[in-house]
């Protein structure tokens, strides 16, 4: 959405794609290469965007408490975005930041204004969703968390067990911004995690290693994503015990984990809580605006049949088909899909060129 207005000079050069997709992701199994490009044209994962209420705070929250760097801002309105986010009167503001070599944008709806994240939300809610940000000492990033009296969604940093091939050894813990949005912190044992993630630094923040999403059913989950999208099953555990349960802060809490990868970009990774069978269903009248709504924005070289082959695969439209966007839009055109647990994805053709200074 972004007209790339204020770019950086690093992001400017970046231009149309991240960074090549991870080895290895939270599970720590290694994996066959993801293909260069996946059947169905999803060439990367581009950005997580993050509805918010206050731009200004969160702006101050994700460039003061966290190191994200500012590279574009800009407002979006008109009968375009309306279709392409299914809110009618759309005015928004789109900030987009980058930590390391990953992306995130907020999106603040300055009219209409949405709902809040539901009371008592839990990190078993089908409307979950976080980004796992990747450290190089989770004390002193915790730490640093505290000075800045982040609101804790995990009681401390867990140490996940040894027995635990495929996840012993890390390190994570969960928290919020300031609109109630979960995030997380993980710090990699030295053989888990993509190499680039133990590349000497100075830095304390890396970059985003992965979108997690609780899905109900990991095979109806794996239609869509796998399937309708031509993502590469990456790995897959089963996490459970006492620390499992403390950074989640849900009691009992036995999860199904698989984590899939494009060719570019952070992984998407699935979370099926096998036990306990409490979390809540997505809203079925969810819209864009409403505080608990993200999508994963992901390019692709062609949209072409795309929408119904999505449908076809146990998605549902939120635009009502690949929308045509203004010339000074940073894309030509895109389509706005929720998966079958209700995530949104919006899929669109390569950028346009950046105009040269």
């Amino acid at each position: 959405m972004v007209r790339e207005r204020h770019v950086s000079g690093a992001a400017r050069n970046r231009a149309a794609g991240l960074i090549v997709p991870l080895a290895a992701l939270l599970l720590g199994i290694a994996s066959s290469s993801v293909a260069a490009e996946s059947k169905n044209g999803i060439a990367a994962v581009e950005a997580i965007g993050i509805t918010v209420r206050d731009m200004d705070a969160a702006r101050d929250f994700y460039t003061r408490v966290l190191p994200f760097e500012v590279v574009a801002e800009d407002e979006i309105s008109g009968t375009e975005f309306e279709r392409l986010f299914g809110v009618f009167g759309l005015r928004a503001e789109v900030l987009r930041l980058r930590l390391g070599e990953e992306f995130i944008e907020l999106i603040d709806f300055i009219a209409p204004e949405g709902r809040p994240i539901p009371a008592g939300s839990r990190s078993n809610d089908e409307w979950f969703q976080h980004i796992a940000i990747i450290v190089s000492d989770m004390d002193a990033a915790y730490a640093h968390l505290r000075e800045h009296d982040v609101t804790h969604a995990s009681p401390a940093p867990q140490r996940l067990p040894d027995w635990n091939e495929n996840a012993g050894g890390i390190e994570a813990f969960y928290f919020r911004d300031p609109d109630g949005n979960h995030l997380e912190l993980l710090e990699f044992p030295p053989d888990k995690g993509d190499p680039r993630w133990h590349a000497p630094t100075a830095a304390l923040f890396l970059g985003i290693d992965h979108t997690a999403i609780v899905v109900r059913d990991t095979e109806e989950a794996l239609r869509f994503y796998r399937d309708g999208l031509g993502l590469s099953v990456m790995g897959a555990s089963e996490n459970y015990g006492i620390e499992q349960e403390r950074l989640n802060n849900v009691f009992g809490a036995r999860l199904r984990i698989t984590a899939l990868g494009s060719p570019e970009g952070p992984a998407i990774e699935f979370l099926e809580y096998l036990a306990p069978p409490t979390g809540r269903p997505m809203p079925v009248d969810t819209q864009a605006n409403d505080l608990w709504h993200w999508h994963i924005r992901m390019r692709s070289p062609s949209l072409d049949g795309l929408s119904a082959q999505l449908m076809e695969h146990g998605g549902t439209l939120v635009s009502p088909g690949v929308i045509a966007l203004p010339d000074d839009a940073e894309f030509p055109s895109a389509v706005h899909v929720r998966g079958p647990t209700g995530h949104a994805v919006l899929i669109h053709e390569a950028a346009r060129a950046a105009t040269q200074e």
